[in-house]
């Protein structure tokens, strides 16, 4: 446990860099024989790439740095449950185990909806952990969601407050 401790502090700091990226703060580290194949954060805002979830980021470091599509024997460490795109390609990249904080109730497919990695007819199974570091890793995610809210608010608030200073200055505010 201790050690999938520490390999799951290493996938917190690339979450807050995504956090630090105004990105969707999940991270995710990949380990073999105790020495980091690949890493990455969520970045598919600033790449605009819909497929540059944290896992992919991570499993295309990895298989580039052995040269090899296939991450036999490896462990990726997520900060959060992978969706149903990820989950796929950590199936086909054959990582031997996936450990994840938090569960995601909404888009998870590890084991909150489609459970990809039991399919009987999937050519490979991963095993899989839940809650290593899960409140870390879930207080993170809600706090970045939280601010969204709240800057949602503000610029409501300011787009309000325009209006009316517009509408006092005589002139008409603009019809929605």
């Amino acid at each position: 446990m201790v050690y999938d401790e520490y390999w799951m502090g290493l996938a917190l700091e690339q979450a807050r860099q995504a956090d630090n990226a105004d990105e969707v703060p999940v991270g995710a580290v990949i380990v073999r024989d105790g020495a980091i194949l690949g890493q990455g954060f969520n970045q598919p805002i600033s790449a605009a790439d819909p497929t540059a979830h944290a896992e992919v980021v991570a499993l295309r470091a990895a298989a580039q740095a052995v040269n090899n599509y296939r991450l036999p024997g490896a462990v990726l460490y997520v900060t959060l449950e992978p969706c149903a795109m990820c989950a796929g390609a950590i199936i086909h990249s054959r990582i031997e185990r996936v450990v994840f904080a938090a569960s995601e109730p909404k888009a998870g497919a590890v084991c909150s909806h489609l459970r990809l990695f039991e399919q009987p007819q999937m050519n490979h199974h991963v095993s899989w952990q839940q809650g290593v570091m899960e409140t870390e890793s879930a207080d993170l995610i809600q706090g970045f969601f939280a601010r969204r809210r709240q800057q949602r608010r503000e610029a409501r608030k300011a787009l309000t407050l325009g209006r009316v200073d517009a509408g006092q200055a005589g002139e008409s505010p603009p019809l929605k």
